[in-house]
């Protein structure tokens, strides 16, 4: 009996392939940037980005929050150094939006997002709906495996002139002008190092 085997696809992107599933990747993307650049302008609205907003909240999430004990040491940490934590958070919070509203640098930016939608979803715990954080959570680690930036992004339009200049440098290669290290796969395939 024989079992049907998966060949490696030369294409390293399947979104590229299923232009509906680059799109739902792309609307998600653009959820989630929407979203954390949303939260940055209610808590600058609310103070939060200030030492004593941010170093309240903190302690409320500590007080009044299920996080594990190590974590709660973090955040208190956190909470005493607010003057520089708290606009590092702001920082981050609208530049992950920024980012991924543009899709550029999509899959580390997503995988920060991940990272630090992940921090804070353990940071609540107790003190909002479970769900509330976990399903952004979840979605930036689909954009990090999907590579989202592709459909709709900014990284789209890298991709293009990194594929461009392989086609140049492999044609130049053939005409014995320059020897770039690029990698190669198969039978003359050239493939973005991106």
């Amino acid at each position: 009996m024989t079992t049907p085997t998966m060949q490696p696809s030369d294409n390293p992107s399947q979104v590229a392939d299923q232009p509906h599933a680059g799109m739902g990747l792309a609307l998600v993307r653009l959820t989630i940037g929407a979203m954390l650049v949303w939260v940055f302008f209610e808590n600058l609205g609310k103070g939060l980005y200030t030492p004593s907003g941010y170093a309240g909240l903190i302690q409320d999430y500590i007080d009044n929050g299920h996080a594990p004990a190590v974590w709660k040491t973090v955040m208190a940490f956190a909470a005493a150094h607010a003057s520089m934590a708290a606009p590092l958070q702001g920082f981050t919070e609208i530049s992950l939006g920024v980012l991924l509203i543009l899709g550029l640098l999509t899959r580390p930016v997503a995988l920060v997002a991940f990272a630090f939608l992940a921090s804070l979803w353990v940071s609540e715990w107790g003190t909002a709906w479970i769900w509330e954080l976990l399903v952004p959570v979840l979605a930036s680690l689909s954009l990090v495996v999907g590579g989202a930036g592709r459909t709709w992004g900014v990284d789209s339009f890298l991709a293009q002139a990194a594929i461009g200049s392989l086609v140049v440098t492999k044609r130049r290669s053939r005409a014995g002008l320059s020897n770039h290290s690029y990698s190669q796969r198969g039978s003359g395939d050239w493939s973005c190092p991106c």
